[in-house]
């Protein structure tokens, strides 16, 4: 007999929240404040003042290679070397723009070292 109390104090207590639950909501859509005004709406932002930032590049052919330099704003970002024969890599500047680091991918992940043991 004390289940069956039990199970009936449980399903009074949540019948009982859920309707207080339900009244609040009611109560929340129907009720403003006074003197609250709408937000204005904001301007959609302008891109007039951006610099465009897609990259420019520029397609270099040579005997041996093909040179790819890509540039935002003028500025050179990185330099893809295609060789005739291999696999292609990237220069890219370092901080001052004085010297180049050349790189495997443009992906700055971590990289496990990995050698090429057999190919065929």
């Amino acid at each position: 007999m004390n289940v069956d109390r039990h199970s009936l104090a449980i399903a009074a207590a949540l019948t009982l929240s859920l309707a207080v639950g339900s009244a609040r909501a009611a109560q929340n859509e129907t009720y403003s404040p006074p003197g609250l005004q709408p937000l204005p709406e904001i301007p959609p932002p302008s891109n007039a003042d951006e610099p465009d930032v897609a990259p420019q590049i520029t397609v270099i052919q040579k005997d041996r290679e093909t040179v790819e330099e890509a540039r935002v704003n003028g500025n050179l970002v990185w330099i893809k070397v295609t060789p005739r024969h291999g696999r292609a890599y990237y220069l890219v500047p370092d901080g001052g723009g004085h010297t180049y680091i050349r790189r495997d991918s443009l992906d700055t992940a971590l990289k496990v070292p990995m050698w090429v043991l057999f190919t065929w």
